[in-house]
């Protein structure tokens, strides 16, 4: 291996030597690769493709939650029922309120749709809605 004073060498030198080291580095990198699955299966650990791990790390889509509780003092702090309480619902709890003096009451028209159910009818196979 010879040294190199890359002060002196011109930039097309410099730049096919940089091309000769990624080139190198990249055999190297692919062989230790290999080297390290080969012990694994030794090992009776298969790694994951990565095909598999990207699958995994997507969830389904969930519906969004609606806010049921709201705080008087801050309108903009809600809570949907879900999860742990927070703070400033607990201690309003703590102060004798209850959960009930906090619920957002949804308009007639928005309770309505949401609690109709879809039934299917005998005779023609169409959805009915009933109330």
């Amino acid at each position: 291996m010879t040294r190199h004073d890359l002060n002196s060498m011109s930039v097309h030198e410099l730049w096919s030597l940089h091309e000769l080291v990624v080139s190198v580095l990249a055999r190297k990198i692919s062989s230790e690769r290999e080297e390290l699955k080969q012990k694994l299966r030794a090992l009776g650990q298969n790694m994951p493709a990565r095909s598999e791990k990207a699958s995994h790390q997507s969830r389904r889509p969930y519906p969004r939650v609606f806010p049921k509780y709201r705080n008087p003092a801050r309108p903009l702090e809600t809570w949907s029922g879900r999860g742990k309480q927070p703070r400033w619902l607990t201690a309003e709890l703590r102060s004798g309120k209850k959960l009930d003096d906090f619920r957002i009451v949804r308009p007639m028209s928005i309770r309505r749709a949401t609690t109709r159910k879809v039934v299917a009818t005998k005779t023609k196979g169409r959805p009915r809605r009933s109330a």
